[in-house]
């Protein structure tokens, strides 16, 4: 970690020293000396970064480097804001200037003076830059007589992933196809009457063996979850907490997070759900060996059926005593030869088979080493992936690493060797993942925002930042620091993934003293006045630890508060933060309204507010000019407005405003006029134009500039106040980036009326041609006709709720649709050939080429059309347009539901290869598809699965 923000910081003393502030002589002369002494330290971290797992004294010493650096790198970004804003000033300046339009009214102007950076603050800073350079001297002397291996620079640049697709499958089981077996036998088996209820098996064995792998195969098996009713799969790791995990287990049977508090309450819930059922619990990674703690557990336990089981694996064989008598399976180590084909499969992935023969034997001695974990394996396989000849491997086999005598038997070995084979980039990057509680589900973007904030990506010239990151977290899953991942369907990317609880343990003994994680009654006054990296989770019943007001040079503040803690007091320390992150778990409490303080975090980079009740933010976080993530999560319909001077936030690129509810408040929120100066946007989750303009209220043009935006963009209130000029002044189709729009149109107020302005709005709406998922609501116009509809070449999804159609848009020619779904509509009486796209003058047409209409549809629903009668397809007598026709052959599922006066199918589903067929509430319809009877049967009897009013009338 050392070595990256010694890098980093030299880095930025570099650009600093051609900054405005060095034309002070004897300052740049200390900027110098900083950048030349960095430069020495840095040849020796390598050796001392490897020598401090053994010599305390040499951690010590980097300790010291680290302080030093994170010290500088406070100074240079204290400068660097002053300079922003500086320049922020200055074009706010320029702009009053330009809308000036009176000379008279220019004279009478009184400017106040621009904050550029003064005198003085040269000064301070220069005092500040000189101390650092004498606690860097002594720092570079007592280095020398460590002795210091010197080498070069360590490789900064981190290699692109191949591809996805260079991922090894390990899901097969080596050495333990048998032990599997034995469980799941176990699980399904009956037991006595006799035996107490539920069974208890215990898998017990150190920490690596495979005993949550294990666990999990047992419980995905599918003989085991058609068997029980109630599953529940819970971490409990340590410190042990009686209340959250009872929580968890009735938040998972309930399926939402319970309001109960007390112990009691939680257990009677549980009970409540679980009497008389087939219940089936995994407790991973249990530590507590006090009798006393599970007893209330088990007694709550007693009421569920015969044969219901607990699996509880843990590295303690008390553990499994206590938990009361069952099966007990004592996972042993693999052999060398099962190790060894762990090993291999990872190891020699893709290698050409001559290499493979020639590094046989050396990789079987590596192999070796692994001493029987299947973990340790898996680890090393995946480091030698990535050594080319037999001389790296030799450099592995040789390595003074396996002589560590470290806990779980040489398991940190191995991964010590991969760590110190990562760049500095990622080795920062791993460490950062302790300040997480164990069995934490990472979600991707969450993470990688997180390392941006702390400045631990190395940026590229022309790649994206974000893109550096992720290809950062595909490296540290190659090379086996995580797992469990949970991919997009479309791009393969890493969407959620967990760390092994070993790996977890690692990188705390890697991050000690740096990162604390702080999540129950038991370690609130934990000393961690050292800590750079806090996650502080506040039992409700606990007070507010003030002890962690010592940490007075921490980075990262996550906060999840169940208490009635206020932020005041907390906003007056932690002047240092990059990340802060605010959960109240109950409401109303510690994220009611955030203070004007705010402004205080001069360094932040992301700010995350989870369960925002206030109205609004204070106008003082747009003086937070450095920050690049924002996201607000609001609970409740207080929220109305944004900040008028969010303009300021130059540096904002992903910008989040979600509310518990999809629907609920986001038509409301006010945008400001200026937000479209946020040109570095490149995540905007909603934007709103409703309500009139107020001379404040941004309008849909703001939109316009904002071409880097990415991902998912839902634009609300498009209606009576947005015209077809404002519309297309969003220029939607130059975000090409965009793949995923919802377009929500003004609710209807009472009656539905139609408002035809929305088509010309909609088709000035262009979005941008390589949009995927499209989403339409509140759309009153009888038509929907753009101009742009066809050329959405690769359009898969689309959804049109709550419209006025008399008339559904010709989609049938849209090459890649997979998805169709059309909900609440109050006026369609009719679906015809229009719908497919056929014009009049194509069916007269004739010829040998055959078109396909929906090509790739796969699934289609209509929902709640209460005046929709016929759906016609080709008319039979049109037999030379059915020849040229070939109309939904993907179609696999048809669902139509609340259409109560619908009459028949179209004719076309007969030659459709449709799996699945859903009909409710149609009452007529319902009569007209009885089975064998009905005069719509002959077009359906071919579909294997065909259920009506919630029953199946036919299944294969």
């Amino acid at each position: 970690m050392a070595w990256a923000l010694v890098s980093a910081i030299k880095d930025q003393l570099s650009s600093f020293i051609t900054s405005e502030f060095t034309l002070i002589a004897n300052v740049k002369g200390e900027v110098h000396k900083l950048e030349s002494k960095f430069h020495t330290i840095q040849a020796m971290l390598n050796d001392a970064e490897k020598r401090q797992v053994k010599e305390e004294a040499v951690k010590l010493w980097l300790d010291k480097l680290k302080d030093v650096s994170y010290l500088m790198d406070d100074v240079l970004d204290e400068w660097n804001t002053a300079m922003i804003k500086a320049e922020i000033e200055k074009q706010q300046k320029d702009d009053e200037e330009k809308a000036e339009t009176s000379s008279a009214a220019k004279k009478r102007k009184v400017w106040l003076p621009i904050s550029i950076p003064n005198l003085f603050q040269h000064r301070d800073i220069g005092h500040k830059i000189k101390d650092l350079n004498e606690k860097l001297d002594e720092i570079d002397k007592e280095g020398e007589k460590y002795e210091f291996v010197l080498t070069r620079d360590n490789e900064e640049v981190v290699e692109r992933p191949r591809t996805t697709t260079s991922f090894v499958d390990v899901s097969k089981i080596f050495g333990r196809e048998n032990v599997k077996n034995d469980l799941v036998g176990i699980v399904l088996g009956k037991c006595s009457e006799a035996e107490r209820r539920p069974r208890v098996i215990s898998l017990v064995g150190m920490g690596g063996l495979g005993k949550t792998t294990l666990a999990q195969l047992a419980y995905n098996d599918p003989r085991v979850q058609n068997h029980f009713e109630i599953k529940v799969w819970v971490c409990v790791s340590d410190p042990f907490d009686q209340c959250k995990l009872a929580k968890e287990i009735l938040e998972s049977i309930e399926g939402q997070s319970p309001n109960l508090t007390t112990l009691q309450s939680l257990l009677d819930g549980i009970r409540a759900n679980i009497a008389h059922k087939k219940f089936f619990l995994v407790l991973d990674d249990v530590w507590t060996e006090d009798y006393m703690m599970w007893e209330p557990f088990k007694v709550a336990f007693n009421c569920v059926a015969q044969s219901s089981k607990i699996i509880v694996t843990t590295r303690k064989s008390r553990v499994a005593e206590i938990m009361g008598r069952g099966s007990i399976i004592d996972l042993e180590v693999l052999s060398e030869h099962d190790c060894w084909l762990i090993f291999k499969e990872i190891a020699f992935f893709n290698r050409d088979p001559r290499q493979c023969d020639e590094l046989e034997d050396i990789g079987r001695k590596i192999a070796k080493k692994c001493k029987g974990l299947p973990l340790a394996a898996k680890t090393l396989g995946s480091l030698m992936r990535f050594k080319k000849g037999r001389e790296e491997w030799e450099m592995v086999l040789c390595s003074s690493m396996w002589e560590s005598e470290d806990v779980e038997r040489g398991l940190y070995a191995s991964l010590l060797l991969s760590y110190y084979d990562l760049s500095s980039p990622l080795r920062r990057c791993f460490s950062f993942c302790a300040v997480f509680p164990k069995d934490y589900v990472f979600f991707s973007d969450e993470l990688v925002f997180m390392w941006m904030a702390q400045g631990y990506i190395k940026s590229k010239k022309n790649v994206e930042i974000e893109i550096i990151a992720r290809d950062y977290l595909e490296n540290l899953a190659i090379r086996s620091f995580f797992q469990d991942f949970e991919r997009d369907e479309n791009n393969g990317k890493i969407k959620k993934c967990k760390m092994h609880d070993i790996v977890h343990d690692f990188a705390q003994l890697m991050s000690k003293d740096v990162c604390f994680t702080i999540n129950s009654k038991i370690g609130l006054e934990i000393g961690c006045k050292t800590a750079r990296h806090l996650e502080l989770d506040i039992p409700e019943v606990a007070q507010f630890p003030e002890s962690i007001y010592s940490a007075k040079n921490v980075r990262t503040l996550i906060l999840v508060n169940r208490s009635k803690y206020m932020l005041s007091t907390l906003f007056q320390h932690f002047r240092c933060l990059r990340i802060l992150t605010l959960e109240d778990v109950k409401g109303g409490g510690i994220s009611k309204n955030l203070p004007d303080a705010v402004e205080n975090f001069i360094h932040l980079r992301y700010l995350k507010l989870v369960n925002y009740c206030g109205d609004a933010l204070p106008e003082t976080i747009c003086n937070l000019c450095n920050l690049q993530i924002l996201n607000i999560i609001i609970d409740g319909d207080r929220f109305q407005k944004l900040p008028q001077r969010m303009s300021k936030m130059i540096n904002l690129r992903h910008f989040n405003l979600d509310f518990q509810s999809y629907y609920f408040g986001k038509e409301n929120v006010k945008f400001p006029r200026g937000f479209g100066r946020l040109t570095s946007l490149r995540t905007l989750s909603c934007f709103s134009v409703n309500g009139k303009d107020d001379g404040e209220r941004g309008k849909l043009g703001e939109l316009k500039n904002l071409n880097h935006l990415q991902g998912t963009l839902a634009i609300f209130g498009l209606g009576d106040e947005v015209d077809e000029c404002e519309a297309m002044n969003a220029q939607l189709k130059e975000k090409i980036n965009l793949h995923t729009l919802r377009l929500i149109f003004r609710e209807w107020d009472g009656e539905e009326t139609v408002r035809k302005k929305d088509a010309s709005v909609l088709n000035a709406l262009e979005p941008p041609p390589n949009l995927e998922y499209l989403r339409i609501e509140y759309y009153k116009a009888p038509k929907m006709i753009p101009n742009w509809m066809t050329s959405l070449t690769n359009l898969k999804d689309l959804v049109v709720n709550h419209s006025c159609l008399t008339y559904l848009p010709p989609l049938g020619k849209l090459p890649f649709l997979k998805s169709l779904k059309m909900e609440l509509n109050r006026r369609l009486k009719k679906i015809g050939v229009e719908f497919m796209g056929i014009e009049e003058s194509e069916k007269k047409e004739k010829g040998d080429i055959i078109i396909q209409l929906f090509p790739k549809l796969i699934s289609l629903e209509f929902r709640d059309f209460n005046f929709w009668e016929e759906w016609n397809g080709i008319e039979e007598e049109e037999e030379d347009c059915i020849r040229r026709f070939t109309i939904m052959p993907r179609l696999q599922n048809l669902k139509i539901h609340g259409c109560r006066k619908l009459k028949s199918l179209p004719n076309f589903l007969r030659t459709t290869s449709l799996q699945k067929l859903e009909i409710g509430d149609c009452p007529i319809l319902k009569e007209h598809c009885k089975r064998g009877t009905g005069k719509e049967w002959p077009k359906i009897s071919h579909i294997p699965n065909i259920r009506i009013e919630y029953k199946y009338v036919q299944r294969m």
